[in-house]
């Protein structure tokens, strides 16, 4: 990764920087994934849909080094920050619910993405995205969180609704800009919609425990990179609202996790992975 400093990004879009304080472990579920590909398997041309900083990026490259390699993200941020890690790439900003992947694409690969839709147009893309590919050579690989029950992220809901400077500005967002994102669907439903175009799909969830330093502060500094972002972004960046609610938050936490007696946390982390053989 280049250590050259990006300029900072507008509140809305995400923190390369923030992301990648957890890059290894952030990398196990990438190295899980292409672990299952077949030794055999060599695509020839390879989209890594939601690259982000290109973290995913690297280590496919690593993994298939002849192959024609591209990446799309739609955080102006997080390409900035792969195309300095990868120069030779080519990154587009594209939104994954629209984009349309080349002719001849072998490998579709996507690391935590596609939870970021709503459920309603989850499935559809992901069967939209599958079917560009050609049949018995393609391979479409994913994995989102599938965290949705998890303390840590109903505890974001709950601090949302709970009284305080911040609950007026949740309260008025629409529907569509609600930060809390839908729950997963079941391996059956992914199964069912995937296997009628395909020669074989095979799905499994890994429930991952990440060991976090610095007590439950830990679990806000992950989570500010992911799931809380759309919630500290739809409150005012000064007058203190967001830190009132991320201390609100750490509190709540406080509750749902003890610490271990060195002092740190442990954080459930279960992920759903798919791969689809076209």
């Amino acid at each position: 990764m280049a250590t050259t400093a990006s300029p900072q990004p507008p509140s809305n879009d995400w923190s390369p920087t923030q992301y990648l304080l957890f890059r290894s472990a952030r990398n196990r579920p990438i190295h899980d994934l292409l672990s299952f590909l077949p030794p055999s398997f060599s695509p020839q041309n390879i989209i890594d849909l939601g690259c982000g900083p290109g973290n995913s990026t690297e280590l496919l490259r690593a993994r298939f080094p002849s192959a024609s390699l591209s990446g799309m993200d739609s955080s102006p941020s997080m390409l900035a920050r792969a195309r300095a890690a990868l120069p030779e790439t080519h990154f587009a900003l594209g939104d994954v619910r629209e984009y349309t992947p080349p002719d001849g694409v072998d490998l579709l690969f996507s690391n935590a993405v596609f939870h970021w839709l709503r459920r309603g147009e989850r499935i559809p893309t992901i069967t939209r995205l599958l079917k560009t590919l050609q049949p018995g050579k393609g391979v479409l690989v994913f994995q989102v969180p599938d965290n949705h029950a998890e303390p840590s992220h109903r505890a974001m809901r709950e601090t949302a609704a709970a009284p305080g400077p911040w609950q007026a500005y949740f309260s008025t967002l629409p529907p569509e800009d609600r930060p809390d994102l839908d729950p997963i669907e079941s391996p059956m439903e992914y199964y069912d919609a995937l296997a009628p175009h395909c020669s074989a799909v095979e799905t499994w969830t890994t429930r991952y425990v990440h060991v976090l330093g610095e007590g439950h502060s830990g679990i806000v500094e992950w989570v500010r990179g992911t799931g809380l972002q759309p919630f500290v972004n739809a409150l005012p960046a000064e007058g203190g609202v967001r830190e009132a609610f991320l201390e609100a938050y750490g509190k709540r936490l406080e509750g749902e996790y003890p610490l271990a007696a060195d002092g740190r946390v442990l954080l459930a982390y279960p992920r759903r992975f798919v791969v689809a053989f076209r």
